[in-house]
């Protein structure tokens, strides 16, 4: 059975961060992704999330460039950019210019703070994104500045993944319809989405805003990680009571020593509690004790030791192919089995398939090459 989005033609506008990673997980779910590399040395750098993808170099700044564009989404589905708001508009592929020529196209926008507000045209990284949305204010232990979470909760959890949500929805809305629509990722807005969980805890009494003093932030003693002997560490994260007197039995400390598990009062004991505990084994031998219980007490394992873990092994969870070690596609699908080729390809290497598809002929895609468009 073919991949679900066998058949979708999306054209990706080349950027950093949560447009080309947007990018590979369609590619990965089947779709066929184009993507318009900039002219200049960081088109030519090898990078992962090309993976699946056909590349093809085409200078915007110039008219032809952008014809090559509108002539590419006559026959798409999707475009979507990452630039700023505007940028798009003036190289002549914007969405009132793409959707003359295909008003079913879906045209995707993805941005740190929206195309609107006072910040819209504004730079910006995701450690910027996340600061004003609370999420980075809540990171990090008491006392000390917060601890950026990567760009994981920014550009690729609320980017990304929005963007590709808003995209797949207004895919099925153009289908019922036949009129496209614009999709305005903002990594704010996403970020904003994902704090749900915690404006609610705030409603009900259960999180404040202070930093290192609530269930999840590390603060109490039963959800944070520890050094184990050899200075690595294991991850702990029983909150339910089952589970909790389980990790009690595995570490051979008595309920009754220990204390309440939500006692606050007996957290600072239990913390050094279990901090000397854990400091008595090295993180194989506690890795080994609560290997298949429902402790919920795992190793933390740097990215270099993932694909050797057995859980990720089994599920094909990572794999090396050329330079790079690869994720599987997420998520899986029942119905499909495909082994998936991994290859990224250079910045260039699908021109002649496409121009051919497009239907230029020589004479045209040689004038491209004389003007400085392609190369």
């Amino acid at each position: 059975m073919s991949q679900p989005l066998h058949g979708v033609r999306i054209i990706e506008l080349a950027g950093i961060g949560p447009g080309p990673y947007a990018g590979q997980l369609l590619a990965d779910m089947g779709a066929d992704v184009i993507v318009i590399n900039r002219p200049g040395p960081m088109g030519a750098i090898p990078n992962l999330s090309n993976r699946g993808k056909k590349m093809l170099t085409l200078d915007l700044r110039k008219p032809e460039g952008a014809e090559v564009v509108l002539d590419l989404v006559r026959g798409a589905d999707v475009l979507f950019e990452g630039l700023r708001p505007g940028v798009t508009e003036r190289l002549g592929v914007g969405p009132d210019a793409c959707h003359a020529v295909n008003p079913k196209l879906v045209y995707g926008r993805m941005t740190g703070w929206g195309q609107t507000g006072p910040w819209a045209s504004m730079a910006g990284h995701d450690i910027n994104y996340i600061s004003i949305t609370g999420a980075l204010g809540a990171m990090g232990r008491k006392g000390t500045p917060p601890s950026p979470p990567l760009n994981l909760v920014g550009d690729y959890g609320g980017g990304s993944l929005f963007l590709i949500s808003g995209i797949l929805a207004a895919l099925l809305q153009a289908e019922r319809t036949g009129k496209g629509d614009i999709v305005d990722a903002a990594i704010i807005d996403g970020t904003n989405s994902m704090m749900s969980v915690l404006h609610m805890l705030s409603g009900l009494g259960q999180w404040t805003p202070e930093r290192g003093t609530n269930m999840l932030d590390g603060a109490w003693p039963f959800y944070r990680c520890y050094t184990t002997s050899d200075e690595k560490f294991m991850a702990v994260g029983p909150l339910e009571p089952q589970f909790f007197a389980e990790m009690l039995r595995l570490l051979e400390i008595d309920p009754a020593d220990y204390g309440g598990q939500m006692d606050k009062s007996k957290f600072a004991n239990q913390h050094a509690m279990l901090e000397a505990k854990f400091a008595s084994k090295t993180r194989e031998d506690w890795a080994e004790i609560f290997d298949g219980t429902d402790a919920c007490v795992t190793p933390v394992l740097t990215y270099d030791e993932a694909p050797s873990h057995p859980q990720n092994a089994a599920r094909g969870g990572l794999r090396q192919q050329g330079a790079f070690i690869h994720p599987r596609p997420a998520p899986g699908f029942e119905g499909t089995d495909i082994d998936p080729d991994f290859t990224v390809t250079g910045p260039n290497d699908a021109a002649v398939e496409i121009f051919a598809e497009l239907g230029y002929d020589a004479a045209k895609v040689e004038a491209l090459t004389a003007a400085g468009v392609t190369g």
